[in-house]
């Protein structure tokens, strides 16, 4: 017995959910193409079995446990690592069992949404996770998961996946994606360049960082043009084993525009420790110009990821340390703030920068009319908090209007949950069918358009925009 509905998120009224459905089964099963997320690639480069269903689906997943602690959970007993090595829940039937009791608690929610779709069309379970049946769902997924259709480089192949890209740190050694590439397995598992650790002064250990780079490229990195030059080799070595974008999560988007000389005297504060709070924020903001002047010279698309005040917990973050739930929207400006990069490259041919916000105010006011004239700029889909049914919805219906289909750039899913890529790829295209449905019967698109743009959004746009 299936308990998702096969009509989940299409419209009530028949006649529009007719049409949606018509245009979802074009694209239902196309591949996916996956240019954004936080999957590891050991588990490709390796390809072991997945270890319990706990520690598979509950104890990575920040959307679970946030809501489990603010219903007053605590992390450690869903097997959250502690940073001091203290106790935590081990038992992964244990840990299941508690989930189990508390999945009431995700009614409504894109996390209900994508567990359930995984237990279904992954696992095969016939019924709702709850109490009663927990411990026989534990068996049935933890039976799966020990045999060999359930290791990673299957399942990669069993979603359909053309293309996945990792994130990985300036400072990573990228053993993992040399490994991949050296088996000869055919699957495609991309790095991206992310360089928050060496371009953020308020990051930990940031001098020790910038040491650490130089040692890996033989870069002077105690000198600004050396520091750039670190930057270039690094982006490189990413090329070299297939990557096509870089990342930037940064506080805001604010960039800077400064002449040389000005950007090596900043550098040079930065770099010994006497730069106050506003140099900081500037470096950050003159490293987001510098990457996207990179990305025209080498090809890399740049993703600026910002609006996030992450680790707002002090308490929590000393505890269990970055990515724990703890990272809250913030409003954000994009017209000012976005200037000096777009006076550097935003006509420039060469350049593609991918805007996301967690700031859905600006969608309309800013990104959209943005986005809808400057060539080197495209909207990357809904984000983080707003990867829902709802928030898809109201993305599109904020931006198409002035930025038009063609200057989004499809979905991507970001989430370290490999299960449940195929579940977020396929609210999406439920999500996009049914907006596109309503713009035929509304007479604003032809149906012959929509069946062209389902299957643009669904696969088309994010192979061009992140040159895959």
């Amino acid at each position: 017995m299936a308990f998702v509905d096969p009509n989940y998120l299409f419209p009530a009224e028949p006649g529009v959910r007719s049409v949606a459905r018509n245009l979802y089964d074009s694209v239902r099963d196309l591949p996916i193409v996956s240019p954004h997320g936080h999957t590891d690639p050991r588990w490709y480069a390796e390809d072991q079995p997945f270890p319990d269903p706990a520690q598979l689906l509950i104890v990575p997943d920040h959307y679970i446990f946030r809501m489990l602690f603010s219903q007053g959970h605590r992390l450690e007993d869903f097997g959250v690592p502690t940073l001091d090595g203290g106790p935590v829940e081990t038992d992964g039937r244990e840990i299941w069992r508690r989930f189990a009791k508390s999945y009431y608690l995700f009614r409504g929610t894109p996390t209900r949404a994508w567990l359930d779709y995984t237990f279904q069309t992954l696992f095969g379970l016939s019924e709702p996770l709850s109490p009663e049946t927990a411990d026989r769902q534990y068996d049935t997924i933890a039976e799966c998961l020990a045999t060999d259709a359930f290791r990673p480089r299957a399942l990669f192949e069993r979603f359909g996946i053309e293309v996945i890209a990792t994130t990985d740190g300036a400072l990573d050694d990228l053993s993992s994606h040399k490994a991949i590439t050296a088996s000869g397995w055919s699957g495609r598992v991309l790095p991206t360049y992310r360089p928050d650790a060496v371009v953020d002064p308020d990051f930990e250990g940031f001098s020790r960082n910038l040491d650490r780079l130089g040692e890996m490229t033989g870069a002077d990195t105690g000198v600004w043009s050396g520091y750039l030059d670190a930057h270039r080799q690094r982006r490189e070595a990413f090329k070299a084993l297939g990557a096509t974008a870089t990342d930037h999560g940064h506080p805001t988007a604010e960039t800077a525009n400064l002449d040389p000389a000005e950007a090596a005297r900043l550098f040079d504060r930065v770099r010994t420790g006497a730069a106050e709070a506003g140099d900081r924020a500037l470096f950050r903001a003159q490293m987001l110009t510098e990457m996207a002047r990179m990305s025209a010279e080498d090809g890399l698309v740049m993703q600026i990821h910002p609006g996030s005040m992450r680790n707002h917990s002090a308490a929590m973050f000393a505890r269990f340390g970055r990515d724990k739930g703890f990272d809250i929207p913030t409003r954000t400006d994009y017209v000012s703030a976005l200037r000096p990069l777009l006076d550097a490259v935003g006509t420039d041919p060469r350049a593609s920068v991918i805007l996301f916000t967690l700031d859905e105010t600006v969608y309309a006011r800013e990104l959209a009319p943005l986005a809808g004239v400057y060539p080197a700029l495209k909207l990357g889909p809904a984000w983080w908090f707003h990867d829902s049914p709802e928030g898809m919805r109201r993305f599109r219906e904020s931006t198409t209007e002035t930025a038009g289909f063609y200057n989004t750039v499809g979905f991507n899913d970001d989430t370290r949950a490999f299960p449940s890529i195929p579940a977020r790829h396929d609210v999406a295209r439920r999500v996009d069918c049914t907006f596109l449905a309503r713009l035929v019967t509304e007479h604003r698109l032809r149906e012959d358009e929509a069946y062209e743009l389902a299957s643009e959004l669904a696969y088309g746009l994010a192979k061009k925009a992140y040159r895959l």
